[in-house]
């Protein structure tokens, strides 16, 4: 008898911890989180009342286009970025200068497929340093393009130049410019809001897909699916407030298992000071929140095609320990059946720079149908 009490003791003790564990978070999620976002957009409306009072009593002439100096990135090769720099002027932006974009290019030419490889926010093409060797040695032929604002390509000064459409038509005159055909689409974060689209469009390039931590957005219809998108509304609101003061070594010390010293200068390598940050102060803002946006309306549009339209393979490989894009992988895979999946364990947002080894014998075993 005392024996069953005590069990009974017991199992209504741990059913009143569980409750309280969910009243917490609960009340993290629908009051902690929403009040935090909602200081941080007054802390953003008072910084820009502030930057417009400067900009009238101070008017400072900026570049529309800067560059970042080469002895920025001197010393990468000592963590694995030590490849031949290409560049190519590509005629977007609407200005008088043509900006050039920078790209690895590694590999034979005559290669069978290409894999293309896309960064996304705040990184650049250091993310795919340990992939390129790998993928090479497996006789493809590797591109990896720096976008608009990022890496070694050139930075448009003001945040309004930046748009989804720039850096789709971007990557369309890209591949245009290198010819590529039967080409592997390795996307990751921003480079799956941009790269998927871009299937999309120009399908009859693309053999097969590998997806990774990254999302297709549509906006929420109603408050309640925006609750859900908290994680992100949290980032976003943040780089909001922050703008081009973005803290992007800290971004990355935050996101990566391992953080090295040296690593996150690589990352930070880019962006000398606020001046060159315009376009990653602006990728996190073009995130639709709402359904009625044209960004809202390409990300439909791009899965109602991978629903109907993308028969051929595809890869879904989302890390165990990112919360922005956690469960994205299950949109993926509702949309595409067919697509074998894959869970790097281990490996935080930038899976690329946490599991990149790993990473590569799946995509390398995924192309050779081994997988």
């Amino acid at each position: 008898m005392q024996t069953h009490k005590r069990e009974l003791a017991v199992g209504l003790q741990l059913q009143e911890w569980s409750i309280m564990g969910q009243v917490k978070r609960y009340f993290k999620r629908f009051v902690v989180f929403p009040a935090i976002i909602i200081t941080l957009q007054c802390l953003y409306l008072l910084r820009k009342a502030v930057e417009v009072v400067i900009s009238v009593l101070h008017p400072v002439r900026h570049p529309t286009v800067v560059r970042t100096p080469e002895e920025c990135f001197q010393g990468l090769e000592a963590v694995g970025y030590n490849f031949r720099p290409n560049y190519v002027e590509l005629p977007v932006g609407g200005g008088k200068m043509l900006p050039r974009v920078h790209y690895i290019d590694e590999g034979p030419r005559d290669a069978t497929e290409t894999i293309l490889c896309l960064h996304g926010e705040p990184s650049w093409s250091f993310l795919y340093r340990h992939m390129v060797p790998g993928l090479v040695r497996a006789g493809y032929r590797v591109v990896v393009p720096d976008f608009i604002g990022f890496g070694k390509s050139d930075k448009f000064t003001s945040p309004e130049s930046y748009s989804h459409e720039l850096h789709c038509m971007t990557l369309r005159l890209l591949l245009d410019h290198l010819r590529l055909r039967d080409i592997t689409l390795v996307c990751q974060d921003w480079g799956g809001l941009t790269g998927l689209p871009v299937v999309k469009d120009c399908s009859h390039l693309f053999s097969r897909l590998v997806i990774m931590n990254t999302g297709l957005p549509v906006g929420a219809s109603r408050v309640g699916k925006l609750i859900q998108a908290i994680p992100f509304l949290l980032w976003r609101t943040f780089s909001q407030l922050v703008g081009t003061s973005l803290p992007v070594g800290r971004v990355f010390n935050m996101a990566l298992v391992n953080p090295q010293p040296d690593v996150v200068k690589g990352y930070e390598a880019p962006f000398p000071s606020a001046l060159y940050k315009a376009g990653a102060a602006q990728w996190p803002l073009l995130v639709p929140l709402t359904a009625n946006t044209p960004v809202a309306a390409d990300m439909h549009a791009t899965r109602d095609f991978l629903a109907k339209e993308w028969k051929r393979p595809a890869l879904v490989m989302f890390s165990d320990g990112d919360p922005i894009t956690r469960g994205q992988e299950k949109v993926f895979l509702h949309l595409m059946p067919h697509a074998c999946t894959k869970t790097v364990r281990g490996a935080k947002h930038f899976l690329q720079e946490d599991k990149g080894e790993e990473l590569t014998a799946h995509i390398v075993s995924f192309i050779g149908d081994k997988l």
